[in-house]
């Protein structure tokens, strides 16, 4: 598949992996918003996939492999709460978190429903 699509299906997989989980952690959190004591997680990703993609820019090997070693990180929240409980979950906040994950989800498909589709054209001629 990397010949007929060059790096952008190695890009878009492992965006689709990181949202997966962003969502993942995001419903998790607003699962635990009535739980004593727990803290809010999110993951860390998007930074550190952009500096490994930029880093390897114009070498298409190189940025293949950048996208597929890109691993993120769930990170326990440090934010400070206002709640006796100790729990620092902001429902609106998570919301919108899970929201936007899942419209970027869904663009991503799209690209790659795109990127299929173009491919199909020029097979069937």
């Amino acid at each position: 598949m990397e010949r007929l699509f060059g790096n952008s299906f190695a890009v878009l997989g492992r965006s689709l992996d990181y949202l997966w989980q962003k969502e993942s952690v995001t419903a998790a959190n607003l699962a635990n918003v009535d739980t004593p004591g727990y803290k809010a997680k999110y993951v860390k990703f998007e930074d550190m996939f952009n500096a490994k993609l930029r880093a390897a820019s114009g070498n298409r090997a190189e940025t293949y492999k950048a996208a597929k070693n890109a691993r993120w990180e769930v990170k326990v929240s440090e934010t400070e709460t206002a709640r006796l409980d100790g729990n620092n979950v902001v429902p609106d906040t998570e919301t919108v978190e899970l929201t936007r994950a899942a419209l970027q989800y869904q663009y991503v498909l799209s690209s790659i429903n795109s990127d299929i589709s173009r491919l199909s054209s020029v097979i069937k001629g």
